[in-house]
Formats: C-alpha cells, sequence, structure tokens
C-alpha cells in the first residue's frame, strides 16, 4: 500500500491537492470514459495513490526536483495523472498542444529544457524522434497509449517504478515535495502565438494556489457540482478548471473529444460546462439552421420563443416591468421550447462560462433566454488565465464581470486594460525583455487589450491593442466586434476576418461551418451572408461598414498556420495566405 506524502497544505500545488484528497477521500474524484463507451470513476483517495506512485516513478528515473517534465496529450484522465505526478514529484510541468507539429514541439522542448515528456500515442511519440534517440534533451518517453517502441514507458512501467521506489525510500515523494515554495515555478504554458515564436509563461505555484482560492471564496462553484470537461488542458483555461476542482471538490466528468460533447451532455447531465466561444456559436447555429430548415410550425415557434425571452431579458436589464401577460408567454415559450432546448444539453446546466475569445453579446442573449445564462470571463495566460468573471444573478451581457477578489486593474491613457495581483505571472521564460515590456517593477501587467470599466467595475472588452486597424484615410476600425457581430448575425459562419489596414474600405472574409451548410445551395448561402453583413453595416460607422465579401473554400486550419492550437485567428497568416483573393477585391471596387 502506498503511503501519502505529506507538506504543508499553503506550501505548493502539490501539497494542497493532497491536502484536499484527505478532505475528500472516498467521495467521487472524475469520471471518465472506458474502452467499452462507458465511464468509470476514482476516488480523491486514489487518485491520490495514483499520482504520488507515478511521482516516485520520475523520481526514480533521475528527475529531479525543478526540471521541467512535458505533456503532450489530448484532454483525458491520464493527463490529470501525469500532471500531478509532475506537481508532486517537485518538477514543473511544460504544456504541448496535442496538434503542434514537430518542429515547434522541438523549439518549445529545447526553449522548457524538458528532460521527459508523457506522449499521449504514436503520433506524438514521433515528433520526439530525431536521428534515432530523442529531441532536444529530452531522456525519458512516457505514453498513454500502446506504442511499438522499446524506448518508452508506459504509465504502468512508470508507476511500478515509482512503487519500488516508495518501498526503498518511503519518504520520496515527501522529500521532493517539501522542497518546493510558494514562489517555485509550478508550470511554463506557451503561448499560442498569434504572431512570432510562442513564448513560455512561467506560472508559479502561488499563482495557480492563488486561482483556486479566488474560485472558491467567489460561491461561484459547489461542491455537489459535476463539471463537464473538454477544453485543452495544455491551455490555461482548461487547467484553470482543474485548480479550482482542486480547490473545491466537485465531480469532473473528463473527455477531450469534442465531437462527443453533445452526446456527453446528455450521458453525464453535468452542471456546469466552460467552452470556448466556438462552441456556444455551433450549438446556436445548430438549433437556428434546423428549425429553419424544417420551416412550418417550427420555425416560427422558434423565433416567437426567442422574441418573447429576449424582450423580457432586456427588459429586466433596463429595469423595466415585465407585464403579467408576458410572464404567460414566457412560460408557455419555456415549456414548447427553452426546455426542450435545456434538455437535449443534459437538463442540469446551471454555470455556462465562455473565455479565450470575445463571445458575441447576441448569442449571449439567446442562451440567456433559454434559461442558460452563459457566464463569460475574461483572462490571459500571463494572469493565470482568469481575471475577471460575470457572477450568477449578476450576469451583464457585453461584459467579462468583476474581477476576482485581489486582482487589481486599471485602464492606460491608451485604453489598455493593466492587471496586478497574485495571479500574473513571473515572467516570459528566458526572455527577460519580453517580459519588462509588459511587466513593470511596481507588478502592472500590461495585457494588449482595450476595454472600459463600468461605474460598479464590470469590464468591456473593445478590441485588441495590436488588432485595431487604421484604413488609408486615417480611421480606425476594431475588427473584434464586427466580426463577433457577423457570427452572431449568420449562424452558417464559423469564421469571420474583417481586412481593412491600409485599405481604403473595409472588407471580410468569412469561413462556413460545414454543418450548417452541407445541404444549402451556393446561391442561398451567399445570400443568407449578405443580409447578415447588411444588419451589421446598419450599426456601424460609416468608415466601418463591410463594403465587400468572399466566402472562403474551406475552414481554417492549424496546419496551414491560420489559426492557434486555442482557435486564435493569426492575421498575417490570412493576409499572406489570401493575399491574391485580397487584392482582388480591392482590385475590382477600382473598376
Amino acid at each position: 500500500m502506498t503511503t501519502l506524502p505529506t507538506a504543508s497544505a499553503t506550501t505548493s500545488v502539490g501539497a494542497r491537492f493532497l491536502a484536499g484528497c484527505e478532505r475528500f477521500a472516498d467521495a467521487e474524484a472524475f469520471r471518465h470514459p472506458t474502452m467499452d463507451g462507458g465511464w468509470a470513476s476514482i476516488t480523491w483517495r486514489d487518485l491520490a495513490t495514483r499520482a504520488t506512485e507515478l511521482a516516485a516513478g520520475l523520481l526514480a528515473l533521475g528527475i529531479r526536483p525543478g526540471q521541467r517534465v512535458a505533456i503532450a496529450a489530448s484532454t483525458r484522465i491520464e493527463w490529470v495523472l501525469a500532471d500531478l505526478a509532475v506537481t508532486l514529484a517537485g518538477t514543473a510541468t511544460t504544456t504541448v498542444y496535442p496538434n503542434t507539429n514537430a518542429d515547434d514541439v522541438t523549439y518549445i522542448l529545447d526553449d522548457s529544457a524538458a528532460v521527459a515528456v508523457f506522449a499521449e500515442d504514436t503520433a506524438q511519440v514521433a515528433k520526439l524522434r530525431s536521428d534515432g534517440g530523442w529531441v532536444a534533451g529530452v531522456q525519458h518517453v512516457v505514453t498513454f497509449d500502446p506504442v511499438d517502441d522499446p524506448a518508452t514507458l508506459s504509465l504502468d512501467d512508470l508507476a511500478k517504478l515509482g512503487r519500488e521506489q516508495l518501498r526503498a525510500n518511503p519518504h520520496a515523494v515527501s522529500d521532493a515535495l517539501n522542497a518546493v515554495g510558494p514562489e517555485h515555478l509550478a508550470t511554463i504554458v506557451y503561448t499560442s502565438g498569434t504572431t512570432g515564436a510562442p513564448k513560455g509563461v512561467e506560472l508559479t505555484h502561488a499563482n495557480w494556489l492563488y486561482l483556486g482560492v479566488a474560485a472558491a471564496s467567489e460561491d461561484l462553484i459547489r461542491r455537489d457540482h459535476v463539471q463537464l470537461l473538454w477544453l485543452p488542458l495544455s491551455h490555461v483555461f482548461g487547467k484553470l478548471l482543474l485548480a479550482a476542482q482542486y480547490e473545491i471538490g466537485f465531480v469532473t466528468a473528463i473527455d477531450g473529444r469534442a465531437d462527443r460533447i453533445v452526446d456527453n451532455l446528455a450521458v453525464v447531465r453535468p452542471t456546469m460546462m466552460a467552452a470556448a466561444p466556438r462552441i456556444f456559436e455551433k450549438v446556436y447555429s445548430r438549433i437556428v439552421t434546423t428549425a429553419t430548415a424544417q420551416g412550418g410550425i417550427r420555425a416560427a415557434l422558434l423565433r416567437w420563443a426567442f422574441d418573447i425571452g429576449i424582450d423580457t431579458l432586456r427588459r429586466r436589464r433596463h429595469g423595466k416591468t415585465v407585464p403579467p401577460w408576458r410572464h404567460l408567454q414566457l412560460a408557455v415559450a419555456d415549456r414548447l421550447v427553452f426546455s426542450k432546448i435545456r434538455n437535449r444539453l443534459g437538463g442540469r446546466l446551471e454555470i455556462l462560462a465562455s473565455g479565450s475569445a470575445a463571445l458575441a453579446p447576441a448569442i449571449a442573449e439567446w442562451f440567456a433566454a433559454a434559461g442558460l445564462p452563459i457566464l463569460e470571463g475574461y483572462g490571459l495566460t500571463e494572469a493565470t488565465g482568469v481575471s475577471f468573471v460575470n457572477r450568477p444573478g449578476r450576469l451583464r451581457i457585453g461584459t467579462v464581470g468583476q474581477a476576482l477578489a485581489g486582482t487589481e486593474v486599471r485602464i492606460a491613457d491608451d485604453g489598455e486594460i493593466q492587471l496586478r495581483g497574485p495571479g500574473v505571472m513571473r515572467g516570459y521564460h528566458r526572455l527577460p525583455d519580453a517580459t519588462a515590456d509588459v511587466l513593470d517593477p511596481d507588478g502592472w501587467f500590461a495585457t494588449g487589450d482595450i476595454g472600459e470599466l463600468d461605474p460598479d467595475g464590470y469590464l468591456r472588452i473593445t478590441d485588441r491593442k495590436k488588432d485595431l486597424v487604421k484604413t488609408s484615410g486615417g480611421k480606425y476600425i476594431a475588427p473584434t466586434a464586427i466580426e463577433s457581430a457577423i457570427k452572431a448575425a449568420c449562424p452558417l459562419v464559423s469564421t469571420a476576418i474583417v481586412i481593412a489596414d491600409g485599405r481604403n474600405f473595409a472588407s471580410l472574409l468569412v469561413t462556413l461551418d460545414p454543418d450548417a451548410t452541407t445541404a444549402m445551395p451556393a446561391d442561398t448561402i451567399h445570400a443568407e451572408v449578405a443580409r447578415a453583413v447588411a444588419d451589421v453595416n446598419g450599426g456601424l460607422n460609416r468608415w466601418e461598414t463591410i463594403k465587400q465579401f468572399r466566402i472562403l473554400p474551406r475552414e481554417l486550419s492549424v496546419e496551414a498556420g491560420e489559426i492557434t492550437p486555442s482557435l486564435k485567428v493569426k492575421r498575417a497568416a490570412i493576409a499572406r495566405n489570401y493575399a491574391d483573393l485580397i487584392e482582388s477585391i480591392y482590385a475590382e471596387a477600382k473598376r
């Protein structure tokens, strides 16, 4: 039997995790898919035992506190176990997106000086091979799935080594854990890099401990919640949800297969789920386009219900009285439409959270009208993922909520949002000049985002500082708001990219959601996009209006360098890949 290590619960993430496991003991910690299509559970006590054995296995391999161990895998229970093992061994996790190409994987492993890698499968192992050995300074590779490579270890192999290590030295993990303090490095998360090489953000144990305590202090998430977690754990948004779980003790059903989200919602019936806006856009698109295609009473009923729901929502938001007859209509709309949408999503959702990109207010209103308010938040990797969030019952659509307790904010003269507090990184790995560019001696971090605070402390993001573009006429345009509005106005659109920098008018490139447009004629699609552009133009300044648009032949891809692994658009790559098409727009306008 493995004896669990002990340490002061305030010194490190690992120590705090173990303290939580003692508190939650035999309660369920995680559910995860099984090979037969079912789900299995693991308790907090068993989770601690398995993570401790794997941590001892890392120590048995000669890995020492302070070194870096990378994880290159999709979101699954093994990712959690590997990350916990790294933490309990006193080492630091380097995160690698599973769809990162081999050259970038090598760069990240070399830059972080990773000595070992947890690799998901054969495809990930192949990226680590170099002239018969391993890339960079990697000495050990541990795999999640069976791999035909004798130089690798399986998780079971590592756990066996760990049990042998603990029999020989029962205090091995405790000793490693006791060497770690709040100021020590816990994680290096590499930013996706919309421009240039990715930068490694150094997050300490103190950063993660703050986030967990802040989440618990909000009464936002209860211990009896059940979370469906599918977000990439290689991204700070996914990993911060683990930090909250370790502090609060709720259950997480974990499955990173995005194509299984809807099915998993029906089976798991979670009470909470976080997602990027694209997931909410796809749900909205699927429901609206399906009803529209069916036509007749179904389409009319959906439109009527949401007209009622959104009108009621806006009345309440502006402090207006909702008349009795409207309450009756809303009850009918809920019974006939909204309850069915909620049931499709499991029927128990209390918390939907959105982050990592802007959520269109129209999409947020649509979900709120259906009784599924989305709590939009705001954060950056450099601030441990979340600094602002809307709270239940205090949602203000169009904002990202109020700051977490302990986080300070100020707006610079040029509108840039600046943050200070326990969540701010200690710096970029091996990049002191880049760190100094964004982090001043007083601890203020310059986010690069433009925003404004209302009198109640709610933050509204208006754009990225570097994304503001200037037309040839000298007028500034904030593309993000226009792009979000286009996607909300047309459920067929998956991505919208405004082109205006140095041009005499703004144009638009769009990609289509293949699920929503498969059976639609091209002229119908074009007309729907044109209608949406006209609707959005009606609310814009003259110089912001979209004069022309083009529909791209395919969705943007990571492989083509057009989006980051976290789905952020690389505007420079779009301009480069579609240069001829863009030039044709402006050439045509001159004729």
